[in-house]
This record gives C-alpha cells, sequence and structure tokens, in this order.
C-alpha cells in the first residue's frame, strides 16, 4: 500500500481529517479524525462543521 499520496496532502491542506479507519501512519499526522468511511464519515465531519457555522452566526 502506498501512503504517499495520503501523507502528502494532509501535509499539504492545512487542516487535514482521517477517516478513523485510516492506517496508524495517516492518523498520526492529521490534525482530526472523523468516523470510518463505513459510518459515512466525511459526511458526518462536514454536517458538524456546517452546524458550527451556523451557530457562530
Amino acid at each position: 500500500m502506498n501512503l504517499n499520496n495520503d501523507i502528502e496532502m494532509l501535509k499539504i491542506c492545512g487542516y487535514g481529517i482521517a477517516l478513523a479507519n485510516a492506517v496508524p501512519e495517516v492518523l498520526d499526522i492529521a490534525d482530526g479524525v472523523t468516523l470510518s468511511n463505513d459510518k459515512d464519515g466525511v459526511a458526518v465531519w462536514l454536517k458538524e462543521q456546517c452546524l458550527s457555522l451556523i451557530n457562530e452566526i
């Protein structure tokens, strides 16, 4: 498995979120972790972030 793409992306993007079922090397460098892909982790994280922005208004 080649992790270079995930690791480089997380280093470049500014704020990197990993899925809970990511490999340990990716989890170690992520700024945050959300649910696994089986539990719609990306959608859950986006929803949480959008709701937190709305609550700030």
